[in-house]
């Protein structure tokens, strides 16, 4: 029984031999390099472009209130038009005014009369000196009593001019063009100084836009377009609420002095034109695009295109020590290139550091390659070089909201 168990294991052991032997001799032999597509980086023009979050603001604002304090017989204007300078607002009770600067004039005329007789006086006294019945008591008596009502004419005069000012208030118009507010105040009521705000005046054309610039983003924009202009390099375009693109654009015109502590921000306001959309006649007055304390996206744009090196974001992989590609050798052997990306778009990724022009990046069969393996390199699709040469001759538009330094990279490592 014993003799059994042993030559029983020994044909067990001889099967498995043979059955191994067999797998081997099944394996199939190992495969040539992974083929894989490449692109050579290559200079190519972009147009910088920042984005920030901003708001639409009037050049000029004006709070309309009552200078006098009279009833208000009619409001002349229609809620939501829009004005010219020097139009008639509001008509405010008359009459008192009036009738106070009639009686204003009076006393003046009155003093005036007063004042042509002192004259007459004073020339008969200077006469008398020159006789026996000359006292020069008298002459300067009347002298004084002219310059007296010389003084009371001019006091009178002022008078006339401040009563004037005040009839004047009665009628309130528009100090600047602009689109005008609900009115606070309905014909009937007493407005006074102290009544407040009767409505508001926005101008309409050209506007503000106003947007914080992070200190950090202040920088890197200074270091980007201090040799090239500053502002002027760059101009300012906005995207709408609704994601529509304005077709006007803007130019820088301030920045502020101080970085709010708050928020670690420096303040940047642009101007920039916002006419009319159609024919007024046709649309019940002017239409414009822009209004004041809208809520926009502000981007800052080069005016020239820069060069940047660039490659198709498809070929960026990235991991926990951040981003990188994979080259071809000059022996067919994939490497591994750690890169810093700059402003980039969906299709193009334009590289910092850590590539140079020429080499040879894959950017099709990514899933295959590892580190130091043969590869079969060959040309990219159509289809990639094709979006290289479109980002390329439409002068890319890329976006540096992250800061410049952000970039998301399209893949992730295999």
């Amino acid at each position: 029984m014993h003799l059994a168990k042993v030559a029983i294991g020994l044909l067990t052991a001889g099967a498995i031999a043979i059955g191994a032997a067999a797998a081997a001799r099944a394996q199939p032999a190992p495969g040539a390099p992974p083929a894989v597509g490449i692109v050579e980086a290559t200079k190519r023009p972009i147009t910088e472009t920042s984005e920030f979050l901003g708001r639409i603001e009037a050049v000029n604002r004006v709070n309309v209130v009552a200078r006098v304090t009279a009833f208000l017989e009619k409001r002349l204007f229609n809620e939501g038009a829009e004005i010219k300078k020097g139009d008639e607002l509001y008509r405010l009770e008359r009459g008192p005014f009036e009738a106070d600067l009639a009686s204003k004039k009076a006393l003046v005329a009155q003093l005036e009369a007063t004042l042509e007789n002192a004259k007459l006086t004073t020339g008969r006294a200077r006469t008398l000196l020159g006789g026996p019945a000359g006292q020069q008591s008298t002459y300067d008596a009347a002298l004084a009593s002219e310059r007296s009502l010389d003084a009371q004419v001019l006091a009178a005069q002022a008078q006339v001019q401040s009563s004037q000012i005040n009839l004047d208030y009665t009628d309130i118009r528009s100090p600047i063009d602009g689109k005008i507010g609900r009115t606070a105040v309905t014909e009937g009521n007493v407005v006074s100084p102290g009544s407040g705000v009767l409505t508001t005046i926005v101008s309409q054309d050209p506007m503000y836009v106003t947007f914080p610039v992070s200190v950090r983003e202040t920088l890197a924009l200074r270091e980007r377009y201090a040799t090239r202009g500053g502002v002027n390099a760059v101009v300012i375009k906005i995207r709408l609420p609704d994601g529509r693109l304005y077709d006007q654009a803007g130019k820088v015109d301030f920045i502020n002095n101080t970085i709010a502590q708050n928020t670690d921000t420096l303040t940047v306001r642009g101007v920039i034109p916002n006419p009319t959309l159609h024919d007024p006649s046709t649309t019940d007055g002017p239409v414009r695009e822009l209004t004041d304390d809208e809520f926009v996206t502000v981007m800052l744009e080069g005016v020239q295109p820069v060069e940047v090196l660039a490659i198709p974001r498809s070929a960026v992989l990235s991991d926990q020590q951040g981003d990188y590609v994979f080259t071809v050798g000059a022996d067919n052997k994939a490497e591994q290139r750690r890169i810093q990306l700059g402003q980039s778009t969906p299709t193009v990724a334009a590289v910092i550091s850590g590539l140079a022009l020429g080499d040879k990046v894959i950017v099709e069969g990514l899933q295959r390659v590892r580190p130091g393996q043969p590869v079969s390199p060959g040309p990219a699709s159509p289809l990639i070089q094709s979006s290289l040469k479109a980002a390329s001759d439409g002068r890319m538009q890329v976006d540096s909201s992250g800061g410049g330094d952000g970039a998301k990279p399209a893949g992730k490592s295999p």
